[in-house]
């Protein structure tokens, strides 16, 4: 059997034009879920929420979660959509463990809101996505393999059903085609998930926290010659992070460029995207619409939004990211390329809750995207989950500024904060990692360092006070960097006038 060559990413962008699209899931942060009065709380023990209604039990009627329409229609709005004035839910029938009515209860061919776009900007570049539909449903329940050492059916011994999220309300964002976009796509993929979850964080209607599942990306690739028609896609699912968006579009480039060139042909079908390997593996065909053979749902009426209270809820949006981030900018005082640094590092609502916990810009800033964005590309993390909080490095700030702490003592107190040892102070006080500023306690190792190095001893006497640096920098060593550099030159210049 002959094995696939794999070309570089290069060679792939450069023979092929990939085309994107993205389905972007977003559990709604409601009180109760979608048709009942379950509640929606994460992590409570399994199959302690849910009632005859989620569970599909015969003869439980649903009734519709007016909050869930409402943050519905907010999220369409802030996606420039067009509302509809009349639509219906329905039912997509299927058949997996964790639907447990065997059909979930959706929109179908009347959407809430449809015909949208979001701008997101790629080395001073725009590039707008269009968005095809935003609809309503529920999310499913969770399956459990346990047993294996995957986590995946494969190898398992057993499997577990948790329908607590079963009846959630879940948005689904389906954008159009994106092609034209060469070897950007990955990141034009990982900008626009980015730019979709500040969007709806800013309307309060999600936490959108995708390591919790309640910000999920299926991400859709295909590849054609130029000039040609577009290629088969392939759908990677549940994708759960940003930075696994752009590597899963990068991987299946690649992998479909390599395919190609053997001659060989894509199948439609869904893939499962691999953390530890970057590749992705291949799940089942893709089901068409008619699969799930829609039909309108019986026991729900029709949703007929107000005009008037859509132009109300439009009025009342709040301001968008972008919008935000041109303001803060110019707050911060920093450049267009530099804030695009930041909003491509997911930054920028940590550095804004840093200032507002009392930093400085320039030091809020400093170390998001200095030692924390480091320490996430090397662990493969989120910088929001890298263990840092804003307050924290708030905190690591100020006793920077008060001159408790310099740069380098800064850092390895930090490593500590990462590390899950405490609040700065703590970590300072538990490493002894204060600044040394007391005169008496430094005046020794001024002395030590002058008796070390006469020949700069006798320079500085000279009046090359230049050469202090050399004997500052002794004394640094010999206190592993904890004496505070300002009070030693001062010391050695006025024991050498």
């Amino acid at each position: 059997m002959s094995t696939t060559v794999l070309p570089s990413y290069e060679d792939a962008t450069a023979r092929y034009e990939p085309v994107i699209g993205l389905e972007t899931h977003v559990e709604l942060g409601t009180n109760t879920k979608m048709f009942c009065g379950c509640p929606t709380e994460f992590g409570a023990e399994p199959n302690t929420q849910v009632c005859p209604v989620c569970l599909g039990l015969p003869g439980a009627l649903p009734v519709a979660n007016r909050a869930g329409i409402e943050a519905t229609i907010r999220i369409g709005l802030a996606l420039n959509c067009d509302i509809a004035s009349w639509c219906r839910m329905a039912r997509k029938n299927y058949f997996y463990p964790d639907m447990p009515k065997n059909f979930q209860t959706s929109q179908y061919d009347e959407p809430l809101c449809t015909d949208g776009y979001v701008d997101v900007d790629i080395d001073g570049e725009t590039v707008r996505i269009g968005i095809e539909r935003v609809h309503l449903e529920e999310d499913t329940g969770k399956t459990l393999h346990v047993g294996g050492a995957t986590g995946r059916i494969h190898g398992a011994t057993e499997s577990l059903v948790d329908y607590n999220r079963a009846g959630i309300p879940l948005v689904e964002i389906v954008t159009k085609p994106v092609p034209g976009i060469g070897a950007k796509a990955p990141e034009v993929a990982r900008a626009y998930v980015t730019e979709l979850r500040d969007i709806i964080r800013s309307l309060g209607v999600s936490d959108v926290r995708m390591e919790q599942g309640s910000l999920r990306c299926d991400v859709n690739t295909s590849l054609n010659k130029p000039g040609e028609e577009w290629g088969t896609r392939t759908e990677t699912k549940n994708v759960n992070s940003l930075r696994s968006v752009e590597r899963a579009v990068r991987s299946e480039i690649i992998r479909q460029a390599g395919l190609l060139d053997d001659g060989g042909r894509i199948i439609q079908e869904t893939r499962h995207f691999q953390e530890d390997t970057g590749d992705t593996r291949p799940g089942r065909s893709k089901e068409e619409a008619t699969d799930y053979r829609y039909f309108p749902e019986p026991d729900l009426v029709p949703i007929a939004p107000d005009p008037a209270w859509v132009a109300e809820l439009k009025a009342a949006l709040p301001e968008r990211p972008s919008a935000k981030r041109a303001r803060l900018r110019e707050d911060w005082g920093i450049s267009e390329l530099d804030m695009q640094s930041v909003a491509n590092a997911g930054a920028v609502e940590l550095i804004e809750e840093t200032i507002a916990a009392g930093a400085n810009p320039a030091g809020a800033r400093k170390w998001w995207m200095g030692e924390l964005a480091r320490r996430a590309n090397e662990t493969g993390v989120d910088l929001a989950e890298v263990g840092a909080t804003p307050a924290q490095v708030a905190q690591l700030q100020a006793l920077v500024d008060e001159g408790k702490l310099n740069d380098k003592l800064a850092r390895a107190v930090l490593e500590g904060v990462v590390a899950g040892e405490g609040d700065p102070a703590e970590v300072m006080s538990a490493r002894g990692l204060g600044v040394v500023s007391d005169t008496g306690a430094l005046q020794t190792a001024v002395d030590e360092a002058i008796a070390a190095n006469p020949d700069i001893a006798d320079k500085i006497r000279e009046g090359k006070v230049a050469a202090a640096g050399a004997l500052v920098g002794a004394v640094m060593k010999a206190t592993r960097g904890q004496a505070d550099a300002k009070t030693v030159r001062e010391l050695i210049l006025a024991r050498l006038s």
